[in-house]
């Protein structure tokens, strides 16, 4: 079993950064890629970033390409998600998800999941 605890989000205005932490436990964790995805208000679940454990290949949905940056420290088994320029289109709820399968996008790729950070973008 992996449990994901997840750290970060607020209320920021538009242009502004946040950093997002997910800390995973359980598990043998270099065998676990990690992902981000966001949920935001009356809207599905949809993929954000993914990132492996093995080595530094990503992935991101086109709309966050030059803003967002997935990174990992292995040795903190830490995942973050960078965030800068944000807009009020980000906001959402944001979760962490593990997968053994590598880099994916799909939702039912994942077997764990966090608890949900709460990311706010003012106008």
């Amino acid at each position: 079993q992996v449990q994901l605890v997840e750290s970060g989000g607020g209320l920021v205005q538009a242009g502004g950064s946040l950093r997002l932490s997910c800390a995973a436990s359980g598990g043998t964790f270099s065998t676990y890629s990690m992902g981000w995805f966001r949920q935001a208000p009356g809207k599905s679940r949809e993929f954000v970033a993914a990132i492996s454990w093995s080595d530094s290949s990503t992935r991101y949905t086109d709309s966050v390409k030059g803003r967002f940056t997935i990174a990992r420290d292995n040795a903190k088994r830490t995942v973050y998600l960078q965030m800068n320029s944000l807009k009020p289109d980000d906001t959402a709820v944001y979760y962490c998800a593990a997968t053994q399968l590598g880099l994916r996008a799909r939702i039912n790729s994942y077997d764990y999941w966090g608890q949900g950070t709460q990311v706010t973008v003012s106008s």
